[in-house]
């Protein structure tokens, strides 16, 4: 019995009015739901995602919206199982649907990570300061705080989970709510999804709307602090980037396009190479995951021309061997395009590149297929085309069949390849199978500027790579040129499409009470007790420590030399200085810096857990026995961490409440002038151990 589906706007669950779309199980062509979106106010579903979802999440500091993602991540996997069964009706294997269910949750994980490299504020902090001035008492820094608008994210194909999580797990981090509207044909599988988000409670209400039919009409009310992102077609696309309001308002507009990525065949990875078998099983595996409906699939096979014909058979066999049918059947590998539409689609471009090329594998007009009756289902079997001249029939460059559908063709050289490849006019991904670093290295630097992302594919990494189509939620999703010139995910990257960059301009005074950290130059509170004393939450930015001070030895260059065995002529030789910067014998850098933490540090076991590190290290001027040295130590930035949950590996978890402290240790000479800077790291115990 099918279902109509409803949109989530407002805090309301509401099913549209009017003429219901009918959303066909892929593999059998029973109805599955209706779903509409008529008589929905999309500029309240605007103002309330805004106005409702916008403030709370923007009051979230990175630690708190990294839990929040952790958390959700947690709760959608416990009950991954029910999407697994309603993702069979779209016509995705299992192995189709792990892509994008668990690899849609895994965003979510991955983005939750990033709450440990974002800092502790709602806000980010850019880079370094910036002097401005040359006594230093007037600076420039950045920060990028969340937009105040929401998010819209137009999914106009494939992937009903990944293609939601993938994008709200990033502005979600940023701390902005979104609307989504996925692809019609699908939605009644994200529609599950969200209501079981919306259920959990977990993220803050408006954080996420849901619009499961047509979303005419949405573009009219987005406003210059929304962000509106893309997926599909580059022509859709294009309609959608040209619309008034993007350009009126200077609405940033992200677009990832379905582009014809190219894989190729190293000159080296002959037939009885691992990589030559690599490169085969990649090619199947393009061509028959997720019934090739995916932005990244491989279209064109660029493969040298003196192994072509052992290419097509190859493939073909691999081809041979995929058994297509109703997903939910044992046994097959290759599903159906998700709907009769979409595979009428792809018949249509397939006449087109029919103009340049033949078909040397599969049947566009029959399939075998099992557990399912092939004229009910959207099944299409797999087609290679073979263009034997790529340079005279370029339709293979400039017509994409979104479906189990590439185009295979021979180049003479490796440079002919890289031309080749970049006739594509922009892609989201190329791939190079070879063990060769220096055809690797060829490729790559003369195609990478027409491509977003690229794979080197070879023995050395083949156990663990993710493959040529699978984007990860840490490396930049997008590409230029057809691909829609647009960025997404890329870890913190992603992040920063949500967050507007501001130059801020004062003291470092000031600029320290605004970005929460300690800017040199800015005053400073003498602590009343040694800091490693003091517990976290005790601890306040610009509480300050200032050292003894010590006289630098010969002894003291003499003795670390011995016991580091560090005894590079500078140090060592002062007959050998002459055309060099030093005067004279010059006391190590890192005795410096051993010797400032232990004027420092306070040994009896207190609050600091232990040292984590150090980020920044700096010599800036030469010290000579006879000088002495001071150690001004500063609380530069704190960084709140959650206790570990435990878990089998780890059975009593995280039993310590703690943070880590980011502190700057400023060593100066007798002049005051700064010889030596650092940034220290100290794990630091929490008073409250709840």
């Amino acid at each position: 019995m099918s279902t109509q589906l409803q949109n989530y706007i407002a805090g309301q669950w509401v099913a549209g009015s009017g003429k219901q779309a009918e959303l066909l199980d892929a593999s059998t062509g029973e109805l599955v739901a209706t779903t509409s979106s008529g008589g929905l106010d999309f500029g309240a579903m605007l103002t309330y995602a805004r106005t409702v979802g916008g403030p709370p999440l923007r009051k979230m500091t990175f630690p708190e919206r990294g839990r929040m993602l952790k958390a959700l991540a947690l709760y959608l996997m416990e009950r991954k199982d029910k999407y697994y069964q309603i993702s069979y009706k779209t016509g995705a294997t299992k192995a189709d649907s792990w892509v994008d269910i668990e690899g849609g949750i895994g965003n979510l994980f991955a983005n939750a990570s990033l709450r440990r490299t974002l800092g502790n504020m709602p806000f980010y902090v850019d880079g370094e300061a910036i002097k401005t001035s040359k006594q230093g008492t007037f600076i420039g820094h950045h920060i990028m705080v969340p937009k105040e608008g929401v998010a819209v994210h137009i999914n106009a194909f494939n992937f009903p989970i990944w293609g939601m999580l993938e994008k709200v797990a990033v502005n979600w981090m940023a701390g902005v709510p979104a609307v989504v509207k996925p692809a019609t044909v699908t939605s009644y599988l994200t529609e599950a999804m969200v209501k079981d988000i919306v259920a959990s409670g977990i993220v803050p209400e408006g954080a996420i709307q849901l619009i499961v039919g047509s979303a005419n009409g949405l573009l009219d009310h987005v406003m210059s602090q929304d962000v509106v992102t893309f997926t599909g077609s580059a022509s859709t696309g294009r309609m959608l980037k040209r619309h008034d309001r993007i350009i009126d308002e200077s609405v940033p507009f992200n677009m990832e396009a379905d582009s014809l990525n190219a894989i190729v065949l190293g000159p080296d990875a002959v037939p009885g190479t691992e990589e030559y078998e690599l490169f085969i099983k990649e090619v199947g595996k393009e061509m028959t995951l997720k019934c090739g409906q995916r932005c990244t699939g491989a279209r064109r096979i660029l493969v040298p021309a003196n192994v072509l014909e052992d290419v097509q058979i190859a493939i073909g066999k691999r081809l041979g061997s995929t058994v297509i049918g109703d997903p939910r059947t044992e046994g097959v590998r290759m599903g159906a395009l998700a709907g009769a539409a979409q595979r009428d689609e792809v018949k249509r471009a397939l006449a087109e590149l029919l103009k340049g090329s033949q078909v040397v594998y599969g049947d566009p007009d029959s399939v075998i297929v099992t557990g399912a009756d092939a004229a009910k289902g959207a099944f299409m079997s797999p087609i290679l085309l073979l263009n034997p001249d790529p340079w005279k029939n370029q339709v293979s460059h400039n017509v994409e069949a979104f479906g189990p559908v590439s185009t295979l063709m021979p180049y003479s050289t490796l440079d002919d390849a890289v031309a080749l490849t970049n006739l594509g006019k922009g892609s989201l991904v190329a791939t190079i199978a070879t063990h060769n670093d220096a055809y690797a290295q060829q490729f790559v630097w003369g195609a990478a500027s027409h491509h977003g992302r690229m794979l080197v594919l070879n023995r050395d990494m083949a156990k663990e790579n993710t493959g040529h189509g699978s984007p990860l939620a840490t490396l930049v999703h997008g590409g230029p040129g057809r691909a829609g010139g647009g960025e997404e995910m890329g870890g913190k990257r992603g992040v920063l499409h949500y967050l507007q960059r501001t130059a801020i301009q004062g003291s470092p005074t000031t600029i320290t009470a605004l970005t929460q950290q300690y800017q040199q130059g800015a005053r400073y509170r003498i602590s009343e007790k040694h800091p490693f004393r003091l517990h976290f939450e005790e601890l306040n930015i610009g509480d300050t420590l200032l050292s003894e001070k010590h006289l630098v030895t010969l002894q003291n260059i003499e003795d670390f030399a011995a016991l580091s065995g560090d005894r590079f002529y500078a140090h060592m030789d002062a007959n050998s200085l002459e055309g060099t910067p030093f005067t004279g014998r010059v006391a190590h850098g890192y005795f410096i810096l051993s010797r400032a933490a232990g004027l420092f540090v306070d040994p009896p076991k207190g609050p600091v857990l232990l040292n984590y590190g150090i980020e920044e290290c700096r010599f800036l001027k030469p010290v000579y026995p006879g000088s002495t040295i001071q150690v001004k130590f500063t609380c530069r930035e704190k960084l709140d961490q959650e206790k570990r949950p435990k878990t089998e590996d780890s059975p009593k978890g995280s039993d310590v409440a703690r943070g880590i402290v980011k502190w700057l240790v400023d060593v100066v000479d007798e002049t005051g002038e700064t010889v030596a800077l650092a940034t220290i790291l100290t794990m630091v115990k929490k008073l409250n151990q709840e």
